[in-house]
């Protein structure tokens, strides 16, 4: 288990994490979010020891993780951390960079986990291209599976699937997380994409101020978002007294009500229109099936 004990950081005596506690369990996935600069990334590197701490403890089980005045190299064997940028040997091929992590020992062995892992990344046609020749997105793939490829029992990720285009991004996030729970791997997900964390995260921790101010299962904080900073991580939302915070979809378009606005903007979004309107000298969201451009009555559908 994970154990961070009200840990504390400071970049040149400016405050980036203040009294952050938390736990995770083996085989438990954990997204982190908030906005950009709120101290993920920092967060997960002090984890994983790149950084010293200021206060506070990090265990792995019995092992305490230190920072860089205590270990000649960072990080251990049992973590593995993969972020946006890409440590590989761009003039070795794809099969050689998961490989070079897995012992020669055992050569059938070898090869059959290095299959396997070229699968999970979905790179099965780049298998035998060098490194140098793989797009971005490619190379963030190669990274996973070579972390993957070491074994770890906790597995940190900063923006794993931020290179990946759309068309591989959702079929490879369902292979990975299902890759981690099947081999029992925990899991710490900074990200700032909802997809990376809906039907994948079991919790869900929220950075905001220096500090987790929530730490709930997706359902829960998906359904009852404290602030505006959690609603607007999950998509279009609105504020409306006295129904609190209400998601775009959640605003039903009516015959009749007593809630009456007027339409201003229709954006088409594919599946249907996104339609702002103005509700109390206030602009609102509502998705509706169609294009509108007349007055309305909607009704609120807080589920």
């Amino acid at each position: 288990m994970l154990k961070v004990k009200n840990i504390s950081f400071s970049y040149n005596k400016t405050p980036v994490i203040s009294k952050v506690r938390f736990e995770i369990k083996p085989g438990e996935n954990v997204a982190l979010i908030g906005e950009s600069g709120s101290g993920k990334s920092t967060l997960i590197k002090l984890i994983y020891g790149q950084y010293d701490l200021s206060n506070g403890e990090i265990y792995w089980k019995e092992q305490q993780i230190l920072g860089p005045k205590f270990n000649l190299v960072v990080g251990y064997e049992f973590m593995k951390y993969v972020a946006q940028e890409f440590d590989l040997m761009p003039f070795t091929t794809v099969r050689e960079n998961i490989g070079k992590y897995l012992s020669n020992f055992y050569p059938e062995e070898k090869q059959q986990r290095t299959k396997e892992l070229i699968k999970v990344v979905e790179l099965e046609e780049f298998a035998d291209i060098k490194v140098k020749f793989l797009s971005g997105g490619q190379k963030q793939r190669v990274a996973l599976a070579q972390a993957l490829a070491k074994q770890p029992e906790i597995l940190l990720l900063d923006e794993p699937f931020s290179n990946i285009d759309n068309f591989k991004k959702q079929s490879l996030r369902r292979k990975v997380f299902k890759f981690l729970k099947e081999q029992n791997i925990g899991c710490l997900v900074a990200t700032h994409d909802k997809d990376d964390v809906l039907g994948f995260a079991d919790r869900v921790l929220v950075l905001d101020n220096h500090k987790i101010i929530a730490d709930k299962n997706i359902e829960d904080l998906y359904n009852n978002p404290k602030n505006k900073l959690i609603a607007a991580f999950f998509g279009e939302y609105n504020y409306i007294e006295p129904f609190g915070f209400v998601y775009a979809h959640q605003l039903k378009i009516v015959e009749n009500s007593k809630y009456e606005a007027q339409v201003k903007d229709c954006y088409f979004n594919g599946k249907n229109y996104l339609i702002e309107a103005v509700y109390q000298s206030e602009s609102i969201f509502i998705e509706n099936e169609n294009k509108l451009n007349t007055g309305v009555y909607i009704s609120f559908e807080k589920k």
